[in-house]
């Protein structure tokens, strides 16, 4: 073979090679924002400086201007993420332009919340430790602040082994992130038993909110528990009307935002 023809052969099948891996790549929701790429970083920021998040949780946004995209930062502590970390992915979770990133191999929970979830905006997973007693135990989450009064339509408490067998505890396929989905249902957070939870809200700062204070409620209660006698819990009643004005988030917000960033 000559020098010539090897050369226009190898150039083929590198331009084959391109071609394929471009379609098999979903294409791009398009430009987003970049304030709210900024409310994402931020968000990443919050969680682990108030002890949310570990080093391998992970929050996502929806696409805002197509809802079968999410954004996520690529693989990597929540308290180093940057603009720049920020990927874009499609509902299957597959990376719109992954540039050798590395990926966060529960990604799919996002997706398929998104999926089954129209009115989510945000995911968080994290492995809040506050919750872990009440995933292990029968004894459930219930709001005893009215911070967290959005947790009185019940805490659902998802059990792996009843969706994968015997697993290694994560939620690494579509399927048992599936699962996990329908778990959740319509509530604003279920637990993962000896895992953590997933919070979700209608835009990442609610969402913020939610995951700081369940964690904060989860350990009220853990302390109410332990002194016994009864507890008065958030009612239905006072649950549902709290739903109605949840409060502004600006305040909560600039101040864990200031404090994040100042480290």
């Amino acid at each position: 073979m000559s020098f010539v023809r090897f050369a226009l052969i190898s150039a083929l099948f590198l331009v084959m090679t391109v071609t394929l891996g471009q379609a098999q790549s979903p294409a791009s929701g398009g430009p987003v924002d970049p304030a709210l790429i900024d409310d994402l970083v931020t968000a990443n920021r919050i969680l682990a400086d108030q002890g949310v998040l570990d080093a391998y949780g992970h929050v996502s946004i929806r696409h805002p201007a197509n809802p079968n995209r999410y954004l996520i930062s690529r693989a990597m502590s929540p308290a180093d993420v940057t603009a720049a970390d920020i990927m874009e992915f499609d509902l299957d979770s597959n990376p719109v332009d992954r540039r050798g990133r590395s990926m966060f191999l529960e990604r799919f929970i996002h997706g398929e919340i998104y999926k089954a979830r129209p009115d989510v905006m945000a995911v968080i997973h994290s492995h809040s430790p506050g919750v872990i007693p009440f995933g292990i135990t029968n004894v459930p989450l219930r709001p005893v602040l009215h911070s967290s009064s959005f947790l009185w339509v019940g805490v659902p408490v998802f059990e792996i082994r009843d969706a994968g067998g015997m697993t290694n505890m994560l939620i690494g396929n579509a399927d048992l992130a599936r699962a996990l989905a329908a778990k959740l249902a319509d509530k604003p957070v279920a637990l993962i038993r000896g895992h953590g939870n997933v919070v979700v809200g209608p835009n990442v700062k609610r969402a913020t909110i939610r995951a700081v204070y369940t964690e904060v409620n989860a350990r009220l209660q853990t302390i109410a528990l332990g002194l016994g006698g009864s507890i008065t819990y958030i009612s239905p009643e006072e649950g549902a009307l709290r739903d109605k004005s949840p409060g502004e988030e600006g305040r909560a917000w600039d101040g864990w935002k200031a404090k994040a960033l100042r480290k």
